[in-house]
């Protein structure tokens, strides 16, 4: 899942503060599921807002609704409407869904309140690590289901470097907590798995231009799956 984390109240304050009329608007799937996006995080951040702006000389009006996917305009199109005066959407999506709603309200500004931050997966209550960098040329078959480019500090596609010490990577005495290498975690799975000859073939660099032209991707859906 894609997933975020607030941005600081003080600078959501500051993005805010020249609206009269803003509308709170969650988003019911992915970063819910970090508690940053969905109903309960929506109304919280409304409530914090008038809080904050409840001595302003200038009048404040904070509202908050919900979608069930900010991502999606075949969601937003049908079945969200705009409330009367509001002048300013403040968005607990994904930088995805902020642009989605921002093309969908052409005349109003859509802010984010949200910082997103990986695709991850909530490995134990509270706890979501990143899985997947989205480099559009997967390897997960040779690595036995572990990325080394989300999952390595240096992206490495071809083995660790000499900073892996006893399965940890040299980052965790700079940030303060234990991380693992991941192509020692490769290396193991692989043995589980009677895979280790994977571990001799070359994966060549990545083509971080999709196509060779640089930009934003596009997916078209083809239909049916063309197997």
């Amino acid at each position: 899942m894609i997933v975020g984390e607030h941005k600081p109240i003080e600078e959501i304050i500051e993005s805010v503060k020249q609206y009269s009329n803003v509308l709170v608007v969650g988003c019911q799937t992915c970063v819910s599921v970090s508690l940053t996006g969905g109903d309960r995080a929506a109304r919280l951040l409304t409530e914090a807002l008038a809080n904050a702006f409840k001595d302003s000389k200038n009048l404040h009006i904070f509202e908050n609704s919900m979608l069930e996917r900010q991502c999606e305009r075949d969601w937003i199109d049908p079945f969200f409407e705009l409330p009367k005066g509001v002048d300013a959407i403040l968005s607990l999506a994904c930088g995805a869904g902020v642009q989605t709603m921002a093309d969908a309200f052409k005349g109003i500004p859509v802010l984010p309140g949200l910082n997103t931050t990986f695709i991850g997966a909530l490995d134990q209550p509270g706890t979501l690590n990143e899985k997947c960098a989205g480099c559009g040329d997967c390897i997960l078959a040779l690595t036995g289901g572990i990325c080394p480019i989300a999952r390595c500090a240096k992206r490495l596609l071809n083995g660790p470097c000499g900073g892996s010490s006893k399965g940890k990577c040299e980052i965790s005495i700079s940030i303060g907590r234990d991380v693992d290498c991941a192509w020692h975690q490769i290396v193991e799975r692989l043995k589980e798995l009677g895979k280790l000859d994977n571990y001799e073939k070359i994966s060549e660099a990545k083509n971080w231009a999709p196509g060779g032209a640089g930009g934003p991707r596009q997916l078209i859906h083809p239909g049916e799956p063309p197997f």
